[in-house]
């Protein structure tokens, strides 16, 4: 119809005007487009807004399948803290100290600046959790109030500390692993953030595996669950 717009709701036109615009104006929305499943969060920086709602004395539990996931959760999580004004400690045992420096200054943490100001300790888990050759549960809890106390006297803000705990279940420890996750949340009232970290694929091998899992979540107040997508498009917070 050749009815003024205005005058006429209708949506088909046969005005050659009309239909001209409207031609033109999907074509530059349709060359404009582009595949929806390229459209994909960027994973640091809606890690850097799930690490935030992390608080002092919060213990949380962290599974993962892939490496890259675990970086991308674990550095991030140092970074944020380092970036604040706080101090981080990463204990290694599923890799070694060199290995994890390495991978975060990939992530783009200047390690070696953090390192020399103090802010940043990449350690081994013989030099948390073993005294004397043997695992011990007071010791290491010790260990962490002591590097808590050393870090407030170094002018830091805060501390942030996150283990690897494949080495418990390579040395037949996971009875004392699940100990030790009680024991450690039973009296966490350090005012610190942790994160334990769990390989899924040494997890799942372990005996009785679905009862260990429930005993190492019910350890812990938080836990985070990213599901087995490795650029980590569905990241989740949970109260255990």
């Amino acid at each position: 119809t050749d009815m003024p717009v205005g005058e006429n709701p209708s949506l088909w036109t046969n005005n050659s005007g009309l239909v001209g615009i409207m031609q033109r104006n999907f074509e530059d929305m349709w060359h404009a487009s582009v595949n929806w499943t390229e459209v994909k969060p960027d994973p640091s920086e809606k890690l850097k807004r799930f690490v935030s709602q992390l608080r002092p004395a919060e213990h949380a539990i962290f599974v993962y399948n892939f490496l890259e996931t675990k970086y991308n959760v674990l550095f991030n999580y140092i970074k944020c803290g380092l970036e604040n004004g706080e101090a981080a400690i990463y204990v290694c045992s599923e890799e070694d100290p060199n290995q994890i420096k390495e991978a975060m200054k990939r992530l783009g943490i200047e390690v070696e600046e953090y390192k020399k100001t103090g802010a940043l300790s990449i350690l081994n888990y013989n030099d948390v959790y073993i005294m004397d050759g043997k695992f011990s549960i007071q010791h290491t809890v010790s260990s962490w109030e002591k590097f808590y106390r050393e870090t407030l006297a170094k002018g830091f803000k805060g501390l942030r500390v996150t283990g690897e705990t494949t080495w418990f279940f390579k040395h037949g420890l996971t009875r004392e692993l699940v100990e030790y996750e009680k024991a450690l949340h039973r009296v966490f009232d350090i005012p610190m953030v942790a994160i334990c970290a769990y390989n899924a694929n040494v997890l799942t091998k372990t005996k009785d595996a679905i009862n260990v899992y429930s005993e190492l979540v019910n350890a812990h107040g938080t836990v985070i669950f990213t599901g087995t997508d490795k650029r980590l498009g569905r990241i989740e917070l949970r109260k255990a």
